[in-house]
């Protein structure tokens, strides 16, 4: 099991995703520049939080068209896991990896806070940790993490299974009161259409430790660890 996070000028959670994988995966993941345009051989690509070139023009745009998003691309098309967190999702989207788009939050304010999920589906690598249904605690903090899609894009995505999380009350209920940003059908993450490619504006990272606030993000990558472990070589 082996994994790189990919990083840009203005990233700021690397440090946090390398411990999440350091503490699931036994070994400490390997660190890509933006600049470089080859990956090392891994199971799992990583693009962490942060304000990849200031968030200038869009959030993730300019990050988009860095050289060794090529390289991404064509490990997600090989069917390589690919992770998005918060601007790694905003990255994502704007390379045309994941469908949507992330606005800036209904309420033009940054957002920074606990908010609870709801798992929408518990049969992918990324989720199997978890069961469906099932609600868990971790942290946000963005500007630009209101989702948005077209109404056939949303169609589809909900018809086809690519929700991944959607923010929620405690007990599971959906609705404005419970989203921090305004994100449609209360989207906090969503798929590609294969399933190997996951973008989510939370920071699972940042909720894998006891100490630092709760241990909800820690299934995440337990879970991706088990089904890396039994894939085949």
């Amino acid at each position: 099991m082996t994994a790189a996070i990919v990083t840009f000028p203005g990233s700021n959670r690397e440090r946090d995703m390398v411990m999440a994988l350091t503490r699931a995966f036994g070994k400490a993941p390997a660190l890509v520049w933006h600049r470089d345009t080859e990956l090392p051989k891994v199971d799992l690509i990583v693009i962490p939080g942060g304000f990849a070139y200031g968030d200038y023009l869009r959030a993730g745009a300019m990050a988009a068209q860095s050289p060794i998003m090529r390289a991404v691309a064509d490990r997600a098309q090989q069917g390589v896991l690919v992770l998005g967190v918060c601007n790694g999702f905003q990255v994502l989207t704007e390379a045309r990896l994941l469908p949507g788009a992330l606005m800036r939050n209904a309420g033009l304010k940054f957002v920074c806070r606990e908010v609870h999920l709801r798992v929408e589906r518990a049969d992918t690598p990324f989720t199997q940790g978890y069961r469906k249904g099932e609600i868990f605690k971790c942290p946000v903090a963005h500007h630009d993490g209101n989702y948005f899609a077209d109404s056939e894009t949303l169609a589809r995505i909900e018809g086809e299974g690519q929700v991944a999380f959607r923010y929620c009350s405690p007990q599971g209920d959906l609705g404005a009161a419970f989203t921090p940003n305004g994100s449609i059908n209360d989207i906090a993450g969503v798929y590609n259409d294969k399933g190997n490619v996951l973008g989510l504006m939370p920071h699972p990272e940042d909720a894998t430790e006891k100490l630092l606030g709760g241990l909800g993000g820690a299934p995440l990558f337990a879970g991706l660890a088990e089904a890396l472990a039994g894939a085949p070589a």
